[in-house]
């Protein structure tokens, strides 16, 4: 008989993974309060470590909790869509860069997995399709091997994807959108697997500047 190798989580650990899943998939929506009692019920937890995720999840900004000890799910806006596109703007080139001037065999292959699992977003597409197109930048930031600006990157695309829904559920893109980002992404990975550092800042910046998360910026001021 197998034992599986994995830790057991945490109730508290649990509560906060399924929590974040639901948030950024869509599930839990902007401004919707949260009833303590019935998620702890659907979790099979108590409310304790419930607390205890919804504190992590206000620490990163997906939950907002109130004097009353009230939790809702963080609204979005269009001033932390803009900053978010702004840190990104300078981060993500930087990723790409670095990781055009340090991947290694193993980093490569892993980019042209990573790419291969990529499909164009549209006004369907569930979490699972994000998840892919973010693997895909993880597989770029890891080739930057450096572990502060992974960090970075990765708390800043968690709050991102929610930008990129609303985005998406505004209107799909047009088949040639989908066309400019599969291009887009087969030259940052083309760039960076070629060790070429210039042309991996510049695609990576290029395709910043298109995303739906900058595009969201719009629809949230429209």
């Amino acid at each position: 008989m197998s034992v599986d190798p994995r830790p057991a989580l945490t109730k508290s650990a649990y509560a906060y993974q399924e929590l974040r899943r639901r948030i950024l998939a869509g599930e839990l929506r902007q401004g919707r309060s949260i009833s303590q009692e019935q998620l702890a019920m659907e979790l099979g937890v108590s409310t304790t470590p419930l607390r205890e995720a919804l504190r992590r999840l206000d620490a990163e900004g997906l939950v907002t909790i109130d004097a009353h000890r009230d939790a809702r799910v963080t609204e979005l806006s269009a001033e932390e869509a803009r900053s978010l596109y702004e840190v990104r703007e300078q981060l993500d080139p930087l990723a790409a860069r670095l990781a055009a001037a340090r991947r290694t065999e193993s980093d490569a292959a892993a980019i042209k997995a990573a790419l291969k699992g990529l499909e164009p977003l549209s006004a369907s597409a569930d979490f699972e399709h994000l998840l892919a197109h973010r693997a895909f930048h993880r597989s770029v930031y890891t080739a930057s091997h450096n572990p502060l600006l992974m960090s970075l990157l990765e708390g800043l695309w968690d709050k991102a994807d929610r930008y990129r829904q609303l985005r998406l559920q505004a209107g799909p893109d047009s088949p040639e959108d989908q066309e400019r980002v599969r291009h887009e992404h087969n030259a940052i990975a083309e760039a960076v697997i070629a060790g070429d550092a210039k042309a991996a800042e510049s695609a990576m910046k290029k395709h910043v500047r298109a995303s739906l998360g900058q595009r969201a910026i719009a629809t949230l001021t429209s």
